[in-house]
């Protein structure tokens, strides 16, 4: 009895792309290398089922594809078409927040993570980052600072600064995983705020010693003082990080906050 041969990569069946992921796949190209831009408009059916040589149908299945990718809207009805609309990281940020709840991930491991991102980028803003940036920075300190007497808002620009710090480095890549965590981030912030709602003397105390933080990390960006500010922010986080992540958010599951 001889045994079926197992599929190695060189014999391995290849799997022909279907004709609505080919458009697909040429439309994102373009749109990635800027020739199409966000807010344009596709060329019209007609034009592309002639450019492709495709039906109707095959078209409207590639621009789903599209759609799905949040690349694109649809427009109903004739004439119908397809807009580019860029994404942003929250795109992806319901997949990622799902990948953070299946793999029981914790609280405590994604401010671990934001700990590792947020001071290596306080760093590179203050080393690298253009003067208009550094500015950007101090602007946000005082978009924190017009709402803190409302401490459900100035939570949520609480979460904002520090996404825009990271987003202001001019790290791409960190910038979006910061922005994908941002759902995470904003559901952590308003649990802690619920959780001290009778507290108005501590959580006025809190905010102000944040309020602080900011203003000093504002200040340390300007003067382009990359190790002082990678330091000074790392301290902050680590502080902060006690009083965020107290009464067992240490433990506590993405899972639990989301769901």
């Amino acid at each position: 009895m001889t045994s079926a041969k197992r599929a190695s990569p060189d014999n391995a069946p290849i799997r022909m792309k279907k004709m609505p992921e080919v458009i697909a796949d040429r439309i994102r190209l373009q749109i990635a290398r800027e020739q199409i831009r966000d807010g344009e408009w596709l060329p019209t059916e007609p034009e592309l089922m002639e450019q492709f040589g495709v039906s109707r149908p095959t078209l409207r299945e590639a621009f789903r594809l599209l759609e799905a990718d949040s690349l694109v809207t649809i427009r109903r009805g004739p004439p119908g078409g397809a807009r580019v609309t860029i994404p942003g990281p929250e795109a992806a940020a319901a997949q990622f927040s799902l990948l953070l709840t299946l793999s029981k991930t914790t609280l405590q491991d994604v401010y671990e993570a934001r700990m590792v991102i947020e001071p290596a980028s306080a760093r590179r803003l203050a080393e690298r980052g253009p003067a208009a940036n550094r500015r950007a920075l101090s602007a946000e300190v005082e978009n924190v600072r017009a709402a803190l007497d409302t401490p459900v808002e100035f939570g949520k620009r609480t979460v904002q600064f520090h996404r825009r710090l990271v987003e202001l480095s001019g790290n791409q890549t960190l910038a979006t995983v910061i922005g994908m965590l941002t759902e995470v981030v904003e559901r952590q912030t308003e649990q802690r705020y619920d959780e001290t709602a009778g507290k108005p003397g501590d959580v006025d105390a809190n905010n102000k010693r944040a309020l602080r933080a900011y203003e000093r990390l504002a200040e340390l960006v300007q003067a382009r003082d990359g190790d002082g500010a990678e330091a000074f922010w790392l301290k902050h986080m680590k502080a902060a990080r006690s009083h965020l992540l107290s009464n067992g958010g240490d433990t506590t599951q993405v899972v639990d906050l989301l769901y």
